[in-house]
């Protein structure tokens, strides 16, 4: 395993203006990588697109439908039977009444239990583990004792976000780079800037 210490840009020029104040501090350009960090969800982990299985935000929803259907299916077949004592209506209004407030009460019940950040339907919050935001990062291969002189060059080029990881580096690249996977923070330049 590689020593990465690396920082988070907003802009491609900003990063390779630091790439450039790396070099002039001695680092090499194969010790050196900048690529982007897409956003929370957006790292195409499975064929259809996002990061995980499920949305945080629905993982209740099975517990509500079937919460919902049998609550409907109750209210459904008391409306049918009320339809058929006052209309003399045929037993089948009865089924028909109990399995749309069976089908209505899944939807509703599963509705009311996909809740995000905010508590507001749809709005699903991030995932819990995921902490790095999206920018261009800058990732230095580094040593024991030039980490601190890569974080501190970083920093002064306006880097934030700065963190150290144990990492597979082959051919001039951070190899094995998870996104989802939560940054550790060097803690001498933990400290987040505007």
């Amino acid at each position: 395993m590689s020593l990465i210490v690396a920082a988070r840009f907003t802009t491609f020029p900003g990063a390779e203006d630091a790439s450039q104040k790396l070099f002039d501090a001695g680092f090499v350009e194969e010790d050196v990588t900048l690529f982007f960090v897409n956003p929370r969800g957006q790292h195409a982990r499975y064929p259809i697109g996002g990061d995980t299985h499920t949305d945080v935000g629905s993982k209740a929803a099975p517990k509500g439908a079937g919460l919902g259907v049998t609550i409907g299916a109750v209210l459904g077949a008391v409306v049918g039977v009320g339809v058929f004592a006052a209309f003399s209506a045929p037993v089948i209004v009865s089924l028909i009444a109990a399995g749309v407030g069976a089908y209505v009460g899944s939807l509703v019940g599963a509705m009311s239990k996909m809740r995000g950040a905010g508590g507001k339907v749809g709005h699903g919050a991030p995932e819990p583990d995921e902490a790095r935001d999206s920018g261009v990062l800058v990732a230095v291969h580094v040593t024991q004792d030039n980490q601190f002189d890569a974080a501190r060059v970083l920093r002064e080029a306006g880097g934030v976000s700065i963190e150290r990881a144990d990492g597979r580096w082959q051919q001039g690249r951070w190899a094995d780079f998870d996104p989802l996977k939560k940054p550790v923070p060097l803690n001498e330049f933990s400290e987040k800037r505007a």
